[in-house]
């Protein structure tokens, strides 16, 4: 299930505008993605409804999350060049829609004012994808976690490589991320238990080759014929 992007789409490698080392921008690779709507939500909970992602650099995930949204939208506080929204999440006004949810991989010294931010809007369903140990922080317990925990934590089994402004397909790392969900009108409360659940390994059959090709700039012609 495909739609069009409101808010912009189809970045293009060429167009891409470099953004400040401080605006941790790390994509987020499609399969990761996927993972969330097929395995964490499943399609039944996707359907049919709206999402955006108010951190969406190039597009990685939005331009993946249309797969099984029929509406979404994009925004960052950067222009990257791929025609999204240009805005600051943490200061826009929520959108309020029944049912909807905010999906995004945002900053990680950022993710604790977008989790309080979309959280505003209760009637919304809310999924970051995080390093595990952004459950850790004495801050983050105090103005979230104490009041606010996630309905539920889903680790992946498997590491989800994410490299500094771009996508490597066959990259590795010593980082764990997980997906830490709160689910739309059934936001936790302080004396509910957040349940944690596994992602098993998915990269397998959730990856698809035109990811690589949409996503991965073409090896430069070489200079002179012969040349490696």
């Amino acid at each position: 299930m495909t739609a069009p992007l409101p808010f912009g789409g189809g970045a293009v490698m060429n167009r891409r505008v470099e953004p400040p080392d401080s605006l941790d921008f790390f994509p987020t690779p499609p399969w990761a993605t996927r993972a969330l709507c097929e395995i964490v939500l499943g399609v039944d909970q996707v359907g049919g409804r709206m999402a955006r992602d108010p951190a969406c650099g190039e597009g990685h995930m939005v331009e993946t999350l249309a797969e099984y949204y029929p509406q979404t939208g994009a925004g960052d506080i950067h222009d990257y060049g791929a025609g999204y929204a240009v805005q600051d999440y943490r200061t826009s006004s929520p959108v309020v829609a029944p049912g909807a949810w905010t999906i995004t991989n945002p900053p990680y010294n950022s993710a604790l004012e977008f989790a309080l931010h979309a959280l505003s809007a209760e009637e919304q369903g809310l999924a970051l994808l995080v390093r595990t140990n952004w459950l850790e922080g004495e801050t983050r317990f105090a103005e979230l976690f104490a009041h606010r925990p996630p309905n539920a934590f889903h680790q992946f089994a498997e590491r989800v490589p994410m490299f500094r402004g771009r996508y490597e397909p066959e990259g590795s790392t010593a980082t764990a991320y997980g997906w830490a969900v709160w689910m739309p009108g059934r936001a936790a409360r302080r004396d509910t238990d957040t349940r944690l659940r596994w992602i098993p390994p998915c990269k397998d059959y959730l990856f698809r080759p035109e990811d690589v090709r949409r996503w991965c700039a073409p090896a430069p012609a070489p200079l002179f014929e012969g040349a490696p």
